[in-house]
């Protein structure tokens, strides 16, 4: 298991993607529960299969799963990792699985030409845009991760996404949101967490003071006049034993 996503879908129930990966075929499947407390003798979680699967003729690869809401409730399924990039698929409101309605495989982001670094999608809604942070770059080399956070935003959550500058999240663009400096190497991999009043992104760092261990960070995200997000320094990893 590489990734999973966990969003309350309906009353009492809450659904979690999971996946796996031997190299030539990936899958991501769901799991529900009735609660998220271990103290409650309705907690179980029930394996409800695969949701979607790649393998070795496929340009594509199904890691890295993000649940989706769009403006009417709905649910998508962002995931992609190298290969030809990031996609989306509709899913099933009910059953959660793909949607027999809407076929079609979108394309939202791709690096053509830079060995295809690019994964992690995670996409969130705020004021009229649709905004998708990806990864670019290596992680999982420790001190040497080059891990790096980007975003681009379109009006509709299939697409076209592009930067601040324009260019297209398909042809390469993404406007940095966060990378590594200092202290903290190959900062990637994030969610956004969106509050009442204050967001925040999420993500892991290598602590280049402490062997090149995988850390979880937190910073504030502001959004500037633009309408773009800008990550202001971490003030704590809320992970137990975790060096400040």
């Amino acid at each position: 298991m590489l990734r999973r996503s966990l969003r309350f879908s309906k009353p009492r129930l809450r659904s979690l993607r999971r996946e796996r990966n031997d190299g030539d075929h990936s899958s991501i499947g769901l799991a529900t529960n009735q609660t998220l407390d271990p103290a409650s003798e309705k907690y179980r979680w029930l394996d409800q299969g695969k949701v979607i699967g790649s393998n070795v003729t496929d340009d594509w690869n199904a890691i890295d799963p993000n649940l989706v809401l769009d403006e009417n409730n709905q649910p998508w399924l962002a995931f992609g990792s190298f290969w030809s990039g990031i996609k989306l698929r509709k899913l099933d409101h009910a059953t959660g699985k793909l949607s027999s309605q809407d076929q079609t495989l979108y394309s939202l982001a791709s690096r053509p030409g830079v060995s295809g670094a690019i994964e992690a999608p995670y996409i969130i809604r705020k004021n009229g845009y649709y905004y998708l942070f990806v990864s670019f770059d290596f992680c999982c080399r420790g001190k040497d991760s080059t891990y790096n956070v980007r975003v681009g935003r379109s009006r509709r959550l299939t697409g076209p996404y592009v930067d601040r500058s324009g260019k297209p999240m398909m042809e390469g663009g993404g406007t940095l949101v966060v990378a590594g400096s200092g202290r903290w190497a190959g900062t990637g991999h994030c969610a956004v967490l969106q509050e009442k009043n204050r967001d925040w992104l999420v993500y892991h760092a290598y602590d280049t003071e402490w062997h090149g261990v995988a850390t979880l960070r937190i910073s504030a995200l502001r959004w500037d006049s633009e309408g773009w997000p800008v990550s202001f320094s971490p003030s704590f990893s809320p992970v137990p034993g975790a060096r400040p």
